[in-house]
């Protein structure tokens, strides 16, 4: 078979072409990440090290948007590591796709994020599911450091990202992750009761820790519902 027939060949599943186009779509807020990191006078070495190493979007834009309000780093780590516990749950959901190689499952466990995970559960078989899974995952990782590369590389030549409306980077993904949450009674209390509890915090507590704050949100709905 040429490469040619390969690539027909890999191009006609549907779940294999979206989630290669769900990568490059990701990639372009990899460069805005690298844009706003390099303005928020995290070093591009340092930006470049957490889209390998962490790898979780908002949990970066998290951390990056605390440090450019002038927060400190526990407070930026607080807040990137309560957005990124969303990932165990996930991790719990894909167990049946984990390899069983001990190197395998590592490399397939930095792969679990939003993207690979929706993917994989709107499959219907297990054959396609894993495929989803690897596919969407290696893709995500790919040109989200690629497009964090070129956003450091130009981002001294961007200048201001809020010339560009870059900035509104951040809360846009922070409501796409929070929308699709929102159809349920429980969840919509959680969101107020947390964004109540930062709009109060937000003129008397450093930056950074009103975002840690609005978890308690989570926690009283979670009263609440065993109450129930």
């Amino acid at each position: 078979m040429t490469v040619g027939e390969r690539l027909k060949a890999f191009w006609s599943r549907q779940h294999r072409r979206d989630g290669f186009l769900l990568g490059l779509a990701v990639g372009a807020f990899g460069v805005t990440f690298g844009v706003l990191s390099v303005s928020a006078g995290v070093s591009g070495l340092q930006a470049v090290m957490m889209s390998l190493l962490m790898f979780t979007g908002a949990s970066q834009f998290a951390a990056v948007g605390v440090l450019s309000t002038g927060g400190d780093p526990i407070s930026a780590f607080g807040a990137a590591l309560l957005l990124a516990a969303r990932n165990g749950a996930y991790a719990l959901s894909m167990s049946r796709v984990m390899p069983s190689g001990r190197g395998s499952r590592l490399i397939a466990a930095q792969l679990i994020i939003d993207e690979s995970t929706a993917m994989a559960e709107a499959q219907c078989n297990l054959e396609e599911t894993r495929e989803a899974f690897w596919i969407t995952g290696l893709s995500v990782f790919f040109f989200w450091n690629l497009g964090t590369l070129i956003g450091v590389l130009v981002g001294g030549v961007i200048g201001n990202p809020l010339a560009w409306g870059l900035d509104a980077a951040f809360p846009a993904g922070f409501l796409a992750l929070l929308v699709p949450h929102l159809k349920d009674r429980n969840k919509r209390r959680a969101a107020l009761i947390g964004a109540a509890v930062a709009a109060v915090g937000i003129p008397f507590l450093p930056a950074g820790l009103p975002v840690l704050l609005a978890a308690l949100g989570a926690v009283v709905v979670t009263r609440i519902e065993k109450r129930e």
